[in-house]
């Protein structure tokens, strides 16, 4: 069945188009992983996907619901978002962080939140990091709780905007670990990343989108061992030379 379903999306911030005619669909409990170079349109994309970015033209369906006809507690609700620079709120605990959106959007009882916080901490392997402010975890840390406060909503898809680039090389592998493992679970994901290894394992399609238009879009054995464009062919040239 169809989750989500983008249909010939534009956007431009003044002169400059960031995305032209950008359509695709996803199932549930797909990996689709959208790869291409900087300045390509690809965190825009997933902006307008949860409407932190307003398209120009085209639409965006979420399980055949236009997303502008949703609220926007209902949009977060079904709808996460895990961010390139974490987006923790440095005052308040790892627990404090993955309650606040629990209670918020959700209504539900402090004790309630708490409580499910705690069971979505563990599940990505910080259950004794709890009281720990973001400051006192390390990036990798921070990154994971940043999962588990999306989890905890229970959406329908959740976006991953390049959750590793702003991590050291050696706490990488901990947050893609957790990632492959909701994978591997059915969690229906739209991931930005340049972690190679994480699209051929997990992806179910990868997107390869160049001045914001999709050059190619197909399984991971398609687009690494015969890509249809001499484009995306160099782009994964340029990237295997650097990893």
């Amino acid at each position: 069945m169809t989750l989500l379903r983008v249909e010939h999306v534009d956007k431009s911030y003044g002169d400059e188009e960031v995305l032209h005619d950008v359509s695709f669909e996803m199932q549930r409990q797909d990996v689709e992983v959208i790869v291409g170079p900087s300045g390509s349109g690809k965190s825009t994309l997933l902006r307008c996907v949860n409407r932190l970015t307003e398209i120009d033209d085209g639409a965006i369906y979420l399980d055949g619901e236009e997303i502008h006809a949703l609220d926007e507690n209902e949009l977060r609700r079904r709808v996460g978002m895990v961010f390139q620079d974490f987006n923790l709120f440095a005052h308040r605990t790892a627990r404090g962080n993955v309650t606040l959106g629990l209670r918020q959007v959700l209504g539900m009882p402090r004790e309630e939140a708490e409580a499910t916080a705690d069971d979505y901490l563990e599940r990505v392997g910080l259950a004794d990091q709890a009281e720990s402010y973001p400051a006192e975890l390390s990036g990798g840390q921070q990154q994971r709780v940043g999962i588990a406060r999306a989890l905890a909503m229970e959406p329908e898809l959740i976006l991953f905007d390049e959750p590793t680039s702003a991590l050291d090389p050696e706490l990488i592998g901990e947050v893609l670990s957790v990632m492959r493992d909701l994978a591997d679970e059915g969690t229906t994901m739209l991931c930005v990343t340049h972690e190679m290894g994480f699209a051929r394992s997990a992806a179910s399609r990868i997107t390869f989108l160049d001045d914001g238009r999709i050059v190619e879009r197909g399984p991971p054995e398609t687009l690494f061992e015969d890509p249809e464009h001499e484009r995306t062919r160099a782009f994964l040239g340029e990237l295997a030379g650097i990893q």
